[in-house]
């Protein structure tokens, strides 16, 4: 008989925060908080991009960056280095 000393990794029951830069296109999201520096997060906010809105994410130029959203009714394209610092959780 063969024992194992190998402790079984745990599992996180909270799931990894999502970002801007994972939704795929058509799906929707809602956004949780901006880690960028103040001047940019004043200005994503002012274009709408403000904690509880929903944001959906659209079409892409043809190498995939930047990537169009639509948010407040409004395009918005973000690069994907701005995108992946925007938190998210789905919509449901």
């Amino acid at each position: 008989m063969q024992l194992s000393s190998k402790k079984k990794a745990r599992r996180s029951t909270k799931p990894a925060p999502l970002t801007l830069a994972e939704l795929q296109r058509g799906e929707s999201a809602i956004l949780e908080s901006l880690d960028v520096d103040q001047p940019v997060q004043r200005r994503l906010m002012e274009l709408g991009f403000l904690p509880g809105h929903v944001i959906s994410a659209g079409r892409s130029a043809p190498g995939g960056d930047p990537r169009v959203f639509l948010v407040d009714g409004s395009e918005v394209a973000l690069r994907r280095e701005t995108a992946c610092q925007l938190r998210i959780r789905r919509s449901k």
